[in-house]
């Protein structure tokens, strides 16, 4: 309450002293018509109509929004006063009135277009604020990542069909994911909310939370039974959001306050707030806050998003990651370059799974949004690069093409995967960019229209025909490997591994005909590596049979696989 009554009182501040200065004039040339009870009714009227609207509306206190607010309420109450004031069937002057009237329209003038310019002038600083670093390109996977994650639309649709373990079933709904680790688990966690006031009315408290796991499509949604008093569909003092404004008035509010769960399965609320640059509105992306609330006792606490406890993956929200994609993409040069001319501007794309980004987690566990970015030009379909974004520090990495120019954007990948299955309307969603044994790969969920998994598929980002699907991430992967062997122009070492010397003697010979050459697989006795070269590379290669003696040098992967860069037959190549 405290947040919404100051809130209010300097929302009058213009109001007041207009009153004053109508007062003071109205008593030097003794005229009785207005008085100081009626601004002072006045101000009690508009300033309870006032609380009670920003008791829903949560204004945060900022210069601009308090300008508004006062200009608003000034107009408002101007025009009251000058109704209480008149009486009725005569044709009395209203100099005084029009004058303080003429006044807020002057101030009106000139105050928003300033905060307008200032705002224009302002976004250079919020995109110097990132703390921002540029590389050629992407980390390759390792044996022990994890491709891609279940999409949100099947973890719901799933977690919706548990929804009948919860006691008073009626009283509630799901609330919205939230990805993070629990127990070294990716997993959603969803909160149990309430479906509308009466429900809340009547229940007071929500049963607790759902997880479900994040990378296995086949798991099954967990309900954790945990009482909250405090959740963001409780309402009054019991709003969560109500508490982080009543707690923290004067910063802004990014996205909606989201369950994230400690190390003891107890939830908490956590909401990213931040405060604007100046006299404006925009973020000052180098101090981004996190609140902390306990949903049972409603206490709240005020971090660093960098310093906030370990258990909270993503401190900062999704919907402050897209803020971050924007003004990084668009701002590069300036509001004016984004307008004209648009130099190394670069538009976010909307496939994101959260506020247009995708949460996804790196080896260590840790959870960035993935964000690609794409040309401002129209009908331009190519990726340029892409982000990620640190969930905790809000940092961003940005992941330019130059080395693979000509890569699909993610909205070309669903694409392809909605022109897969037209006959079963089943639709791409979630699409994420990996570098692959050294090629840009789209990986992307394949879901049904009621938001059920059916498969993945993994999409040669250079190559839109260059499509493999499967059921699970793990065949998937490789079978995509496979072919990626069996393409010509594949068929060479990604450098992520050093050569290995192997030798013996040729079991099994495979020649295949590709539309760039003819590739070589083949088998050495006793060992169960599959080994490739291209004829471009090796001629004599051709001619490899059963019984013939080599030595080579070839990159060895995980999956059972070697690329071959040299090789030697015995009785041809010497």
């Amino acid at each position: 309450m405290t947040g919404i009554l100051l809130t209010a009182i300097l929302s009058f501040i213009l109001y007041v002293v207009l009153s004053i200065i109508l007062i003071v004039k109205n008593k030097i040339k003794k005229k009785r018509k207005i008085t100081t009870q009626h601004a002072a009714f006045i101000f009690a009227l508009l300033f309870i109509i006032a609380s009670i609207a920003n008791y829903f509306i949560l204004l945060p206190i900022t210069i601009p929004n308090m300008v508004i607010a006062n200009l608003v309420i000034a107009v408002i109450g101007i025009f009251l006063l000058y109704g209480m004031t008149q009486t009725p069937g005569k044709n009395k002057r209203s100099g005084p009135f029009e004058a303080a009237l003429g006044l807020v329209v002057i101030l009106a003038v000139l105050a928003l277009p300033t905060i307008f310019v200032l705002g224009i002038f302002t976004l250079d600083n919020s995109y110097e604020s990132i703390n921002q670093n540029e590389v050629e390109e992407a980390k390759p996977l390792s044996k022990d990542d994890t491709p891609i994650s279940v999409s949100p639309e099947f973890a719901r649709n799933k977690t919706q069909k548990s929804m009948s373990v919860i006691p008073n079933t009626q009283f509630y709904d799901l609330g919205k994911l939230q990805v993070q680790t629990l127990e070294n688990d990716v997993v959603f966690v969803g909160p149990v909310e309430f479906t509308s006031f009466w429900k809340w009315f009547r229940g007071k408290e929500t049963e607790g939370y759902f997880t479900i796991s994040a990378t296995n499509v086949n798991a099954q949604p967990e309900f954790v039974e945990s009482k909250m008093e405090y959740t963001n569909s409780s309402y009054f003092n019991k709003n969560i959001e109500r508490v982080i404004y009543g707690a923290y008035p004067s910063y802004i509010r990014s996205g909606e306050a989201q369950i994230e769960v400690d190390k003891n399965g107890k939830p908490w609320y956590v909401q990213t707030l931040y405060k604007p640059i100046g006299i404006t509105n925009k973020p000052d992306l180098q101090d981004l806050k996190v609140a902390i609330v306990d949903p049972v006792e409603g206490d709240v606490k005020l971090y660093a998003t960098s310093e906030a406890p370990d258990f909270v993956d993503g401190s900062v929200s999704s919907e402050m990651a897209t803020d971050v994609n924007e003004y990084f993409g668009k701002y590069v040069h300036g509001w004016l370059n984004s307008i004209f001319g648009k130099k190394d501007v670069k538009i976010p794309n909307e496939s994101g799974t959260e506020s247009s980004v995708t949460p996804i987690f790196d080896e260590n566990g840790d959870m960035f949004y993935f964000t690609d970015m794409t040309s401002p030009k129209e009908n331009i379909d190519s990726a340029l690069g892409y982000t990620l974004i640190n969930a905790r520090t809000g940092d961003l990495t940005y992941y330019n093409s130059k080395k693979n120019s000509g890569i699909m954007d993610s909205t070309g990948a669903k694409e392809i995967v909605d022109k897969e299955f037209p006959e079963k309307n089943w639709k791409g969603s979630m699409p994420v960019l990996y570098n692959i044994d050294g090629n840009p790969t789209w990986i992307v969920n394949v879901l049904d229209p009621n938001g059920l998994f059916k498969k993945y598929a993994y999409i040669k980002a250079s190559d839109s025909d260059f499509v493999v699907f499967g059921d699970t991430a793990r065949e998937t992967l490789e079978a995509y490997r496979l072919q990626l062997l069996q393409d010509p122009s594949n068929v060479s070492s990604s450098g992520e591994t050093p050569l290995q010397k192997r030798s013996g003697e040729v079991n099994r010979v495979l020649v295949t005909t590709q539309n760039n050459g003819q590739v070589v697989q083949f088998l050495l006795k006793g060992d169960k590596t599959i080994y490739t070269i291209t004829a471009g590379k090796a001629p004599l290669a051709l001619f490899l049979q059963a019984g013939d003696n080599v030595q080579l040098e070839a990159n060895i992967r995980d999956n059972g696989t070697g690329i071959v860069e040299t090789i030697s037959i015995d009785g041809l190549t010497e």
